[in-house]
């Protein structure tokens, strides 16, 4: 019996990691509920990436939805995402904020020239302070928020065509029918 007790171990931890690929394949990682939906953003003022002199608060994006997409120049998931919000963004019927997570500028405005800028405008956040009040957890992740500063949705991880159709899209479409009087 002694003899066996290795084959036994080994045996367990092949099931253990045939569970553990199993789990990955049918569930959803991405999918963490947030404790800010259906609150305020938090309140930021942050500097622009192209004009660190001017800033963007969290007040002055009221009055429409936007969609806060969180990328950084180091993120790979970024640049999977990237292409598919640069085909999206002029579709979506919302403002695209770009919100450059601990990147330096010239790397973050080297990798936007690189591959294209889909963003009305992106703001900064070298230390990842109000990201912290985000619960960002990595790039990319990104947050509707409704024209009162409600987030409504929020997505961590890249957005895929098939995302933006079946999720984003259907809650723009919401937003849009609950803000018409």
């Amino acid at each position: 019996m002694g003899r066996l007790l290795p084959l036994f171990g080994f045996l367990a931890l092949f099931a253990l990691l045939g569970f553990g690929i199993w789990w990955n394949q049918y569930h959803e990682t991405n999918e963490i509920p947030s404790p800010l939906i259906g609150k305020h953003a938090p309140e930021f003022t942050l500097p622009l990436l192209d004009n660190a002199q001017k800033s963007i608060s969290e007040q002055s994006l009221r009055g429409e939805p936007y969609l806060l997409n969180v990328f950084a120049s180091w993120c790979v998931a970024c640049e999977e995402e990237h292409p598919v919000l640069t085909q999206y963004a002029p579709q979506l019927g919302v403002k695209l904020i770009g919100y450059n997570y601990k990147d330096q500028p010239d790397d973050a405005k080297r990798w936007l020239a690189r591959f294209g800028n889909p963003y009305a405008l992106t703001i900064a956040d070298l230390p990842g302070s109000v990201a912290i009040d985000f619960g960002v957890y990595a790039a990319p992740e990104s947050f509707l928020v409704d024209a009162s500063g409600v987030i409504r949705y929020k997505r961590i991880g890249p957005f895929t065509a098939q995302i933006i159709e079946q999720e984003l899209k259907p809650m723009i479409a919401k937003l849009s029918s609950s803000a018409t009087p």
